[in-house]
């Protein structure tokens, strides 16, 4: 007996997989980095990447309140898959987190047009956040009195710290009043930390008010109470999403993204090249490239009849 062929299972071709393919790629991402069935995880529909020949992919992994995005390159024919940071050499490295960080409004110290700015989004409740916002309150402005100018963002992990927001609403109702003592505030949460409560936490800043320069305590506890400063507190929540902060704290130096706990002498390195890099680059710091000036009608620069003074920005 002869067999002319091979059977049909043999002489079949493999189906190719596609990462286009949501439970493909999910299956995929599991078996790479070893995620069992706790974890809930979700694939974005691809979109068109600055990548040719490309799509990007955006794998959301969650435990609880945990959670994390990772971010994939998919070839368009659905074969290879990349995990990459993409940049551009004709722009600044972190051209697209300078782009998204808005720090007009935000509590801020330091000196205005600064070349070095470091955005930190934080979270009163948190001990990591307490530890760095001590070092950065002894350190900066004492080392740097004119290069660097500090924002600060907050970011209530409202699922691990029930009086985190509550705290980043108060705080904001106290800017409101008075901006120099916010800051008085901020070192006042961070030094009583472990001390309040949900439930103590609005006596508490009631009982701070009395001794507080230039704060009303009745203004303070009907801002607190009414949730008057909420939108903004969100506002720095989403702002945050937007450019993938998951933990506090979480700093942006120049847009260069620090999401660890890091000692002074580590983030004074950073600065100083920052500080050195910009003399030359001028391509981030505190100078938004914006210009308010009253157009008043006179002067050498004014042409007649230009009309009633109005701001002018350019």
């Amino acid at each position: 007996m002869f067999f002319t062929g091979l059977s049909g299972a043999q002489n079949a071709t493999p189906v190719k997989k596609s990462a286009l393919d949501k439970a493909t790629l999910e299956t995929y991402v599991r078996h790479l980095y070893v995620m069992d069935s706790r974890i809930t995880i979700q694939v974005s529909d691809p979109k068109p990447s600055e990548v040719p020949g490309f799509m990007d992919v955006v794998v959301h992994a969650s435990l609880g309140p945990q959670a994390q995005d990772i971010k994939f390159l998919v070839s368009k024919d659905g074969s290879k898959i990349l995990q990459a940071t993409v940049f551009d050499v004709n722009h600044n490295p972190y051209q697209a987190e300078l782009e998204k960080l808005k720090t007009i409004g935000s509590p801020s110290y330091g000196t205005e047009h600064a070349p070095v700015v470091i955005v930190a989004f934080s979270d009163f409740e948190c001990p990591y956040c307490r530890e760095e916002g001590k070092m950065l309150r002894e350190n900066l402005l004492k080392t740097y009195p004119t290069q660097v100018r500090y924002y600060l963002k907050t970011f209530p992990l409202e699922s691990l710290h029930p009086w985190a927001k509550p705290a980043a609403i108060a705080g904001r109702c106290v800017d409101r009043q008075n901006h120099d003592t916010f800051w008085a505030y901020h070192d006042w949460v961070f030094e009583h930390q472990a001390e309040i409560t949900a439930d103590n936490f609005k006596d508490k800043v009631g009982e701070w008010a009395k001794t507080a320069k230039d704060i009303d305590g009745m203004k303070l506890s009907a801002c607190m109470t009414s949730k008057e400063t909420e939108p903004i507190v969100d506002a720095d929540v989403k702002l945050g999403q937007s450019l993938e902060v998951n933990a506090t704290p979480t700093l942006f130096v120049n847009g260069r993204r620090i999401d660890r706990t890091i000692d002074w002498p580590n983030l004074k390195s950073i600065i100083d090249y920052e500080i050195e890099y910009q003399k030359t680059a001028h391509d981030a710091g505190d100078d938004c490239g914006c210009d308010l000036k009253l157009n008043l009608p006179f002067g050498p620069a004014a042409a007649p009849g230009t009309g009633a003074p109005g701001v002018k920005k350019k």
